[in-house]
């Protein structure tokens, strides 16, 4: 058995194997659409490849409203700036630091809910212990692509007349109760980021049914105008350029392959990980669509007595450049930290899944063989605890 790189052995992969290596689809596709781009020297503001991309996503979706924008974190505070948020909103900590930053960049409290230990998801009976008067909004997150407990918000959201919105940056192609996410809360809003497995190089899109809101975020998204030389909001410019659109387009076309891949994948670290019972892979919903785009796994502590930060070096010592999503929660970063520490105690599920979650490498840049060599590390790595822990113990 060959030695493990933390050991002093060489590293399994000779290049770095990550987690959100970005998919990309029919590249002379692309050029084309590039080439069209420059032949009608439209390169932003609302061009005939923007349009062409948010009809495409409107059909696909089956929502009546899309509006593109140059990155999630934009969407999320256009959404939360159309829907008059205020005061203070309830959301996970357990999720990427944008969620809340977007709420405390326009002066709005992030009021951090607990999540359930089994879907990763808001919790509703946390969520409606924490409303207060100065609650406006909850702003749901559908992590892993799993969808959060939308009925129950949507009741809590109702009983305390509440504004409901969604993060859906990672559901993108993923259904709930049959219906594409996107068509859930006032307003749902995707990230089309690099990271993720459906991209336009960098972007998102802001999604709802609702006429008057799409209006009016399509003018916060292009300064608050109405018209050429009339705003009547406060905007900003949020708006998508035709390369992105572009890349879009292509991406939409391959969406089919990427999923089928990283549904292959997932399918077979789940055959490989049952050998391993100290790595638990979080499942999908059956009789629903789903994007796989994460391959997550709980650690689970054992007789080795290694913990997920101890196994994340030693595979890293491989170049499997493993992530630990979300760590340490928002309540923990700053200015939530400073600003809210008692925060803390009021999160144990989040704390605790926290300590545990590992999302290891898939996406078209991973197949079996590198799937088959990851879980023999895993299995090496458990091994070899004893000397893992000496070693890493002597970093100081």
């Amino acid at each position: 058995m060959r030695k493990l790189a933390i050991l002093g052995g060489e590293p399994a992969f000779s290049e770095p194997l990550h987690v959100g290596r970005p998919n990309i689809g029919d590249r002379e596709q692309f050029m084309a659409y590039t080439r069209q781009m420059f032949d009608n020297r439209w390169l932003s503001n609302y061009g005939p490849l923007v349009k062409q991309f948010e009809q495409e996503l409107c059909q696909f979706l089956g929502v009546k409203h899309v509006i593109t924008v140059c990155n999630a974190t934009i969407g999320l505070e256009v959404a939360i700036r159309a829907l008059d948020l205020h005061g203070e909103v309830i959301v996970p900590s357990f999720t990427f630091i944008a969620t809340a930053h977007a709420l405390q960049w326009q002066g709005i409290t992030p009021i951090f809910a607990d999540i359930d230990p089994l879907t990763h998801n808001l919790d509703p009976r946390s969520v409606e212990n924490l409303i207060t008067p100065r609650t406006s909004g909850i702003l749901g997150v559908h992590l892993w692509g799993r969808p959060a407990p939308v009925e129950a918000l949507e009741q809590i959201a109702k009983k305390h007349q509440l504004k409901l919105l969604f993060d859906a940056a990672h559901a993108f192609g993923c259904s709930h109760q049959g219906q594409m996410i996107g068509n859930f809360g006032q307003v749902e809003v995707f990230s089309f980021h690099a990271t993720k497995f459906f991209n336009t190089f960098e972007g998102g899109a802001i999604v709802t049914n609702d006429d008057e809101l799409a209006n009016r975020m399509r003018r916060i998204t292009n300064f608050g105008f109405s018209g050429h030389d009339k705003a009547i909001d406060l905007g900003i410019n949020a708006k998508m350029t035709e390369p992105c659109a572009a890349m879009g387009l292509v991406n939409l076309q391959s969406l089919n392959t990427f999923v089928e891949v990283n549904r292959c994948n997932y399918n077979f670290y789940q055959h490989e990980l049952t050998k391993l019972q100290n790595f638990q892979l979080i499942d999908y919903p059956e009789h629903e669509r789903a994007n796989f785009q994460y391959i997550v796994v709980e650690v689970v502590e054992t007789e080795t007595g290694l913990t997920r930060d101890e196994i994340l070096t030693a595979l890293r010592a491989e170049n499997v450049l493993a992530r630990r999503y979300f760590w340490p929660g928002c309540h923990q970063m700053e200015p939530y930290r400073t600003e809210n520490p008692s925060a803390v105690n009021k999160l144990p599920v989040t704390e605790a899944i926290a300590k545990r979650i590992l999302v290891l490498p898939t996406g078209t840049s991973v197949g079996k063989k590198e799937i088959v060599k990851i879980v023999t590390l895993l299995k090496s790595i458990l091994t070899n605890s004893t000397a893992i822990k000496k070693i890493i113990a002597s970093y100081g």
